[in-house]
């Protein structure tokens, strides 16, 4: 997993505002072609995380999703109004239409 400069900006103002210092990054079966990412704030770590340390805050990876996300890079993008992070894969084989979902190479 690898973050990029804007992403690690970003995120690290972020946990510095809102005081939470992980971001849970994963997959999980959704959507037209198989799965859908996951990134969410929290302050819950599992027992079978991978953690990655960065500056201010934490990525945390469940187990299952560890495989599709290893190569994975997260980007912090802006178009016009909208900004968001981005995830940027590798993996990823097709996306559906609507790009909510994705599927993996095998």
């Amino acid at each position: 997993m690898e973050l990029t400069d804007a992403a690690i900006s970003q995120a690290a103002k972020k946990a510095e505002t809102d005081g939470k210092k992980y971001i849970r990054v994963g997959v999980k079966p959704s959507g037209c072609v198989g799965y859908k990412y996951l990134f969410d704030w929290t302050d819950t770590i599992r027992d079978d995380d991978t953690i990655i340390s960065f500056w201010k805050f934490k990525i945390i990876i469940d187990s299952a999703s560890w495989p599709y996300l290893r190569y994975a890079k997260i980007d912090f993008v802006r178009d016009g109004l909208n900004e968001q992070f981005k995830i940027i894969n590798p993996l990823e084989e097709t996306q559906c239409g609507c790009g909510a979902s994705v599927q993996f190479s095998s």
